[in-house]
């Protein structure tokens, strides 16, 4: 395993907005999801074990070290690390998570258990090929609904840039960017850009109904 030690001088940040919406960023930047290498969850949590924590777990590790290190010990590093992050707001440095590796990557315990009986390993493998086939059957039904890009949809209909869009939901405008190319939001964004926009529907019918007023007063 290759380890790059200049990346320990970055520093791995977490950020929980008040709307729920979570962002990780390294090094300033915010951190990959790393979804089309390993995915697990389509999104980053943290403070518990979940998938979302283990999406993380995996996009940490690699960044700092390599993807097979990173696949062994995602569990592990989700229990030990990710799971003791404060709820809202947390830093971790890539030296703290190099020091992990180094740590880590020297402990794997060679099995003394008995092999498995051949009878065993073919349940095993046609077990591994039915999960593949029922994550490629949901993939091509995935691919076949087309969804709406809630992003595109909410800014043409309000008259505004993604940056404008960023700016009222108070959020980085790249997230709002990474959104629209993705065509993925979080739940809570999505809630977040539906009450905006039903809020704007409601201010213009107040306008309309006083403008209406008007007329009748003159």
């Amino acid at each position: 395993m290759i380890v790059t030690v200049n990346k320990n001088h970055h520093a791995f940040k977490g950020h929980k907005t008040l709307l729920g919406a979570k962002y990780v960023t390294y090094g300033e930047l915010e951190l990959p999801l790393r979804y089309d290498i390993f995915a697990l969850y389509n999104g980053f949590d943290w403070g518990n074990t979940t998938l979302g924590a283990q999406q993380l777990a995996f996009s940490i590790l690699y960044q700092v070290a390599d993807e097979e290190f990173a696949r062994d010990n995602i569990l592990k590093f989700t229990q030990e690390i990710v799971s003791t992050f404060n709820n809202r707001d947390w830093v971790i440095t890539g030296f703290d998570v190099l020091k992990w590796i180094t740590q880590n990557k020297e402990t794997k315990v060679i099995s003394k258990e008995k092999p498995l009986k051949e009878e065993t390993l073919i349940k095993e493998e046609k077990k591994k090929d039915d999960n593949e086939l029922v994550l490629k059957h949901v993939s091509v039904k995935q691919e076949k609904k087309q969804k709406s890009n809630v992003v595109k949809s909410a800014c043409e209909e309000l008259g505004i840039t993604q940056k404008e869009l960023a700016g009222i939901l108070q959020i980085p405008e790249g997230t709002v960017s990474s959104w629209a190319v993705k065509n993925e939001i979080p739940r809570l964004g999505k809630k977040a850009i539906e009450f905006y926009t039903q809020n704007q529907k409601n201010q213009k019918v107040i306008e309309n109904y006083k403008n209406f007023v008007k007329l009748l007063d003159n």
